[in-house]
């Protein structure tokens, strides 16, 4: 569904992404994980067209979305929520849910299965988006990207700062996304926070792929965290 082949990204002079191959299945959630200046941002940014490739492709159902200008990627069936959110904090819940659903011409059924999978924002339609707690924001931010319909969705720390209880909440979101067959690439330093909420974890170190690992094999195994990430992480 997602093959991302050989991709160099810079910023200015400085290479971040090594030649770094890597591929997401129909359906699949693999979470993206390493240490600070991994270049974790930097692969979801050039998945959107926000860096560009100076070697290598990135291809989504046959269509080389790296060759798109970044208004187009979304068009391409791309959702991104980045770190930080980044709602519009002036408008209300709703106004920023037909934002997303105006980014690809989505209608009523778009806005209707984005709330399903968050009812608390169905109680909060005409509220500022700025008064939302830490974690209702982000089930905002979800939920606007997932009003384009995406094929793939990105998620950028989607836990940070954010309460057990709602990092919980955001981990089932997620979970139930797969019944959607929507694809999921999050980044996600505490990988403990979500991994029974991903199939796969992609360890990247200095701009590369070092390993790609089952979540069961985590699950049995836990050193590899520590070895990638860091301990306490």
């Amino acid at each position: 569904m997602l093959a991302i082949e050989g991709l160099d990204c810079f910023y200015g002079d400085v290479q971040v992404l090594r030649g770094l191959t890597l591929s997401v299945a129909p359906g699949e959630t693999l979470c993206l994980t390493g240490r600070n200046g991994a270049g974790k941002t930097t692969l979801m940014k050039a998945i959107m067209g926000l860096v560009r490739a100076r070697a290598g492709r990135i291809v989504l159902d046959g269509t080389e979305i790296s060759a798109l200008p970044p208004d187009r990627v979304p068009k391409a069936g791309v959702g991104y929520v980045p770190q930080g959110r980044r709602l519009f904090s002036e408008l209300t819940v709703r106004e920023n849910l037909e934002i997303g659903l105006m980014a690809r011409g989505r209608g009523k059924p778009a806005l209707e299965a984005a709330i399903a999978l968050f009812p608390v924002l169905a109680e909060r339609m005409g509220q500022r988006s700025g008064t939302l707690s830490g974690g209702e924001q982000q089930m905002l931010a979800m939920a606007r990207a997932l009003c384009l319909e995406p094929k793939l969705l990105l998620l950028d720390e989607p836990t940070e700062g954010l309460m057990p209880s709602m990092i919980a909440a955001i981990r089932q979101s997620v979970a139930a996304l797969k019944a959607t067959g929507v694809s999921v690439i999050l980044v996600e330093q505490r990988v403990e926070a979500v991994l029974d909420a991903v199939d796969r974890v992609a360890f990247l170190e200095n701009g590369q792929l070092r390993e790609t690992v089952s979540a069961e094999a985590i699950r049995a195994d836990r050193s590899l965290i520590d070895r990638y990430v860091g301990i306490g992480h």
